[in-house]
């Protein structure tokens, strides 16, 4: 009778596990940095001569199309029976190039909704989120210019910040980053994305003093790895476990750099993390509503997405372009992404 009763509640914790796994739903974040996602067309407001089938790059419809399915098959190559919930992006020129990837066989089934601002890069390079509106509840955005207070005439890249409801009914705020390169000098150009940090620390500390309950997910190409100065000073963001609180933000791509020395962008046979995911100290590891955990982050990293390198000896990101010359690959850098569950 006994070995009966041990057996009855061994069979009901299993069918209790099953039917819990059943039940767990995901919410697929992606950020990836497209490589100049131009259009054809020459814009006359920005730099994008070299973008147009006339211009030095060649860049003609069948590359611009070309490049649209391979970026779609990105996306398809993603973990997962169902297509990402979010997609932060960097480097797209407009609203039509994303409607023309949203529009590309496989991935229009998502039916994405597009959240883009003409931002002041002269080149006419912005971030934008697509969001899939039966997982996200849209409610507002707004562009967050960067101010150089040494130098006024300096036009940054903003942060796009999108606020809406996430699948459990708590307040999500996106905010989706592309600082400023490494062009000229790591050290030479650290202010500028030193400034970008301050500006978005500052975003994050307004949420906090006027609301409450909600969950925040910083991501993008920040140019800066998890242990330079704008990531763990100037945003303050790092990879604290322990007695991890309100006002904390964790960066999930720290220790994939730091411990495994794995990265999303290779310079010169060098693997540098520049694509990261900091989320708030409210979406790890909880029992209820959306939540992932400290190894939550991950690289997107399929053999077609590659070439292999002589000079280096390994197989790096293919871009689309080296230089001048045109290789056809969907981007140099590679994608980032992370699993969220309620």
């Amino acid at each position: 009778m006994k070995n009966r009763a041990i057996l009855t509640a061994l069979l009901f914790i299993a069918l209790q596990s099953i039917y819990s796994q059943k039940n767990v739903k995901s919410f697929l974040v992606v950020s990836y940095n497209v490589e100049n996602l131009f259009d054809t067309i020459n814009s006359p407001q920005f730099e994008d001569d070299e973008y147009t089938p006339s211009g030095t790059l060649a860049w003609t419809y069948e590359r611009y199309e070309k490049k649209l399915k391979d970026l779609a098959r990105v996306v398809l190559s993603l973990p997962g029976k169902e297509l990402p919930a979010v997609i932060g992006l960097a480097e797209v020129e407009n609203r039509m190039v994303l409607e023309d990837l949203c529009a590309v066989r496989g991935i229009r089934k998502g039916e994405y909704e597009i959240v883009h601002e003409d931002g002041q890069d002269p080149r006419g390079i912005d971030c934008a989120l697509l969001y899939r509106p039966d997982l996200f509840k849209y409610k507002s955005h707004e562009y967050i210019p960067i101010v150089d207070p040494v130098n006024t005439d300096y036009l940054y890249r903003g942060i796009l910040h999108v606020r809406g409801k996430a699948p459990d009914g708590s307040m999500l705020h996106i905010f989706v980053n592309h600082w400023k390169s490494r062009s000229g000098g790591v050290r030479e150009t650290e202010r500028q994305r030193m400034f970008s940090a301050i500006t978005l620390r500052k975003e994050l500390d307004k949420l906090l003093a006027r609301e409450s309950d909600f969950k925040v997910i910083i991501m993008g190409d920040f140019n800066d790895e998890p242990t330079n100065r704008s990531i763990s000073s100037g945003l303050s963001a790092g990879n604290k476990r322990r007695n991890i609180e309100m006002g904390d933000h964790y960066n999930l791509f720290y220790d994939l750099h730091n411990s495994a020395r794995e990265g999303t962008y290779n310079y010169k046979g060098t693997w540098n993390m520049l694509d990261q995911m900091i989320v708030s100290y409210n979406l790890l590891n909880q029992e209820r509503g959306l939540s992932t955990g400290f190894d939550g982050g991950h690289i997107l990293k399929e053999e077609w997405m590659l070439y292999v390198s002589e000079k280096y000896g390994e197989s790096l990101p293919s871009s689309t372009y080296g230089g001048p010359e045109y290789f056809g690959g969907p981007s140099d850098h590679l994608p980032i992404y992370v699993e969220f569950t309620w």
